[in-house]
C-alpha cells in the first residue's frame, strides 16, 4: 500500500476526474494553512473567488471567517482550512451527494495528513458529510461530538452569516466554545494558556 503523503494528495486531487465538477472550473481548491495544525476547518466547496485563486475561503465568506478566528485570538495561518469538494459547483450551488462522495477520498486523506485534534464544520454540507446524513445544522450546531479521538462541532457557514446576520450571535457562542475546547485540550498554549 502506498504511504499517504502531501505529494500523493496533491497528485490525486490534480488528476481527479471522479465527478463532472472538474469540467467547468478554473482551479481545483484543495485547501491550505498549517499542515500540522491541531485545528482543521472544513467548509462546503469553493466559490467564484476561490475558483479563480485556487485557495479556500478567500472571498467574502473567507474574509468573515478570518475575522471570526481573530475574534478568539487565533490567526488564520495557524489553522488548516479546506472544503468537502475541491471543485466549484456551478453557480455556487450545494454539491450533490455523488459529488460529495467522489471527493471524500481526498478529504479523508487530508484529515489523515493533518491529524487535527479538533475540526470545526462550517455549514450543513460539511456537517452531514462528516458526521452523517442525519445531522441537521439548525439542531446540531454548537454541539461537540467525538469521532475517532477527534472533537468535531458544526457551526454556521460564514456565507450563511452574510445572508442571515441575526445568526452571528450564535456563531459567536460557537467560536467561544471552540476557543474553550482548544484551551481545555491544551492546544495553542501560546494563545490560550490560563496563565
Amino acid at each position: 500500500m502506498t504511504a499517504v503523503s502531501w505529494e500523493l494528495f496533491e497528485r490525486q486531487v490534480n488528476a481527479c476526474r471522479l465527478c463532472p465538477l472538474c469540467e467547468r472550473i478554473r482551479n481545483k481548491v484543495p485547501g491550505q494553512g498549517d499542515r500540522s495544525a491541531p485545528l482543521m476547518l472544513i467548509g462546503e466547496g469553493p466559490g467564484e473567488v476561490e475558483d479563480a485563486q485556487g485557495l479556500a475561503f478567500v472571498g467574502p465568506a473567507g474574509q468573515l471567517l478570518t475575522k471570526m478566528l481573530a475574534a478568539i485570538g487565533l490567526p488564520r495561518e495557524r489553522v488548516y482550512i479546506c472544503n468537502v469538494v475541491k471543485c466549484r459547483p456551478p453557480g455556487n450551488r450545494v454539491p450533490e451527494e455523488a459529488e460529495i462522495q467522489a471527493c471524500m477520498l481526498h478529504l479523508r486523506m487530508q484529515v489523515a495528513l493533518v491529524k487535527p485534534r479538533v475540526i470545526l464544520l462550517l455549514g450543513a454540507t460539511a456537517a452531514r458529510a462528516t458526521l452523517g446524513p442525519d445531522t441537521r445544522i439548525m439542531r446540531d450546531r454548537g454541539v461537540w461530538q467525538q469521532r475517532k479521538g477527534v472533537w468535531m462541532m458544526p457551526t454556521w457557514h460564514p456565507s450563511a452569516l452574510l445572508r442571515f446576520p441575526e445568526r452571528k450571535q450564535t456563531a459567536w457562542q460557537d467560536m467561544q466554545a471552540l476557543r474553550d475546547k482548544l484551551r481545555e485540550l491544551g492546544l495553542y498554549p501560546d494563545l490560550f494558556s490560563d496563565v
